[in-house]
């Protein structure tokens, strides 16, 4: 029966032409049992009596005054946002500020349902009251000066992020001030300042090494066969020319491989402390030339620009406070001043295209063959 009720309802489409060969399955409805009304209501309503026909008297007593007493409580209870909450445990009550909630008979639903919401509601105000305090509320931003990064600065702070220009910014107001007190950096990474200025210098000069220059370093050594000697050369001498010469079948003193190599790398300088630059006089007049091929020697420039960068901006910037700097002047005026200088004439938006070009050419720099 089961598979002739099964086959009877798989149909044919009614289309009898080739492409409608489509089996067809046939839903039928659920059948529902039709129940008297009169059955279901009185099945749904719930007994309102007090369930206790076949109690005593005395316990039927005991249970409708509890019931009573359970309205009348229920009655007086309102929902309001801060209530008291006995909770017995064990014996011991414990009483907590939360929200309590219990379940309302349906009589109990209608008396308290719209004195429970009025917590919620809130009345329409009139539209100009609603723009003056919506206009007290929001920030007062200068429509021609307004951006998006503004605006996610000002409501979400720890979302935005700092421009470059603008770490680069600190860092040459830090410059500019270590050039005239010499123990600002130093101050700087011990901790000593904890000002939000000396904090944000500190972030930014960090920002340049990690995020900037270490790790476009560690690519190109990476990706070279330099020797540690050779890196530790380029790393202590902050000046270097490299020179053309005749061609020379011999190993490269960079990465000991047989080459033509026709470049000189002359380096030259004094070493310095790479975190307050502050340069040392031991042997300052020491020069080391090595011969090495045309790859060590692209790739020696590329490294030496971005390696030494940081301090020869500092020179520069010292190069500008000796120059500019007025020794009857307070420090924080100098520093404004110089400051203020150098950006309107442009000089710091030109090292900082400098950096952006070093940055590139380490990114696009072709690995050695």
């Amino acid at each position: 029966g089961k598979r002739k009720s099964l086959n009877n309802s798989v149909l044919y489409d009614s289309d009898e032409s080739e492409d409608s060969d489509v089996l067809v399955r046939k839903v039928f409805a659920k059948r529902h049992c039709i129940v008297d009304e009169d059955e279901s209501s009185r099945e749904q309503q719930p007994d309102k009596t007090c369930p206790t026909e076949n109690v005593s008297p005395n316990k039927r007593q005991k249970v409708c005054a509890k019931l009573k007493e359970l309205a009348r409580q229920r009655a007086t209870r309102t929902s309001t946002s801060s209530g008291t909450c006995e909770v017995s445990n064990g014996g011991a009550e414990i009483e907590e500020d939360v929200l309590c909630y219990s379940p309302l008979t349906p009589k109990e639903d209608s008396e308290t349902d719209s004195d429970s919401m009025k917590d919620f509601i809130v009345e329409e105000e009139d539209d100009d009251n609603t723009e003056h305090v919506e206009s007290e509320n929001r920030p007062q931003w200068k429509e021609e000066n307004t951006s998006n990064s503004e605006l996610l600065a000002y409501y979400v702070p720890q979302l935005c992020r700092c421009d470059h220009y603008v770490h680069f910014k600190r860092i040459v107001k830090a410059f500019l001030i270590n050039a005239i007190d010499d123990t600002f950096l130093s101050s700087l990474y011990d901790g000593a300042r904890q000002k939000k200025y000396a904090r944000d210098m500190l972030l930014s000069l960090h920002y340049l090494d990690d995020r900037f220059i270490q790790p476009r370093l560690e690519n190109l050594i990476s990706r070279s066969r330099w020797k540690d000697r050779y890196k530790e050369r380029v790393d202590c001498y902050p000046d270097v020319r490299i020179i053309l010469k005749n061609p020379q079948n011999m190993p490269c003193q960079a990465c000991e491989l047989k080459r033509y190599c026709k470049f000189n790398v002359q380096l030259f300088g004094k070493l310095y402390n790479s975190r307050t630059l502050e340069a040392d006089d031991f042997m300052s007049d020491d020069t080391q030339v090595l011969k090495v091929g045309m790859i060590c020697a692209e790739r020696t420039r590329i490294y030496h620009n971005l390696k030494h960068f940081k301090y020869k901006l500092y020179v520069d910037c010292s190069s500008v406070t000796e120059s500019e700097g007025a020794e009857d002047e307070p420090v924080k005026d100098t520093v404004e001043r110089l400051f203020s200088q150098l950006e309107d004439s442009g000089w710091i938006q030109k090292r900082y295209n400098d950096l952006e070009e070093y940055m590139d050419d380490a990114d696009h720099f072709q690995e050695e063959k």
